[in-house]
């Protein structure tokens, strides 16, 4: 099972050090942006998958703690709840963004 991890500290930038570093092109950035929302939305369909599995070996008797079946499920729930708001969050700041005149 990956553990799913999120940054614990957060370096804040300096202006010089923001202003010396390289700029990227639009694509790169953009090619940055979809791998990073690829492994995240594959960590969460791993999450799923794990608890799947845990829950299926449960059922047919196989021997898995409940604890563990739990924990896993809970991850998967709450992995997919915060995935569900990101992507509710994308959506209203582009709508905000469309509804700007320009």
């Amino acid at each position: 099972m990956n553990p799913i991890t999120f940054p614990t500290t957060t370096k804040i930038l300096s202006n010089q050090e923001i202003t010396n570093k390289p700029s990227s092109t639009p694509f790169e950035a953009q090619k940055s942006f979809a791998s990073v929302l690829k492994e995240s939305i594959n960590q969460v369909n791993e999450a799923q998958v794990t608890s799947d599995k845990l829950t299926e070996k449960l059922a047919s008797g196989q021997d898995v703690d409940l604890h563990e079946v739990m924990i896993a499920g809970q991850k998967a729930n709450i992995t997919l709840q915060a995935t569900i708001e990101i992507r509710n969050k994308a959506i209203e700041a582009y709508q905000e963004m469309m509804r700007m005149q320009v």
